[in-house]
């Protein structure tokens, strides 16, 4: 099984970075910094495909919320909070949230979203977006790219030791999430105490 999916990496590595930069992103930019590393796809048209996907992914969300914004308000009713999140930063910050926010776990998808909601420029977001995917492509390609045999020594022992190496993910995932989790609720405590 293992053998079959690198035989795909390999085959249709291309599609496969681009269809996954449109839903998520990360482990797979990682995963074409690796393939890159060992000469099976090229660095720079590695780049430019995953910033495409991570670009369209974006504009999906943004005309998501430019064209069914009641839908989108009676729908996502519980998702309100990373709503407002997102409304109160991009009137704080303007543009460079548009650039930060595929970094922001758990408002990556709402962002683009609220954005598409409001008055803002499709084409001003459109600009931003790309410039920004191609940084995010190339900041998370790059340190898997240059010590990509360091990363599989890595994964190896991770493969041989899992029972290690799950929980310490585990734990890794829970602290990030924990983090975000906190940082959410003190920006809405923020503009409580603002109003």
């Amino acid at each position: 099984m293992e053998d079959l999916f690198i035989g795909w990496l390999k085959e249709y590595g291309y599609v496969i970075l681009f269809l996954w930069s449109i839903i998520e992103g990360e482990m797979g930019l990682i995963m074409g910094g690796i393939m890159a590393h060992t000469g099976d796809m090229d660095y720079f048209f590695t780049v430019f495909i995953a910033g495409l996907g991570g670009f369209t992914g974006d504009q999906i969300y943004f005309y998501i919320g430019r064209m069914n914004k009641g839908l989108i308000q009676r729908k996502l009713h519980a998702q309100r909070r990373k709503f407002a999140i997102a409304h109160l930063l991009l009137k704080k910050h303007g543009w460079p949230i548009i650039f930060l926010q595929r970094y922001m776990y758990g408002l990556r998808t709402v962002i683009p979203m609220s954005i598409g909601i409001t008055k803002y420029s499709a084409k001003k977001f459109a600009i931003i977006n790309l410039i920004s995917a191609w940084v995010w492509a190339a900041i998370t390609i790059t340190p898997a790219y240059i010590y990509g045999d360091e990363i599989l020594s890595l994964l190896a022992v991770a493969k041989e030791h899992w029972y290690l190496a799950l929980p310490i993910a585990g734990g890794f995932l829970y602290g990030i999430h924990t983090y975000f989790k906190k940082l959410e609720r003190f920006i809405l405590e923020k503009r409580n105490y603002r109003l």
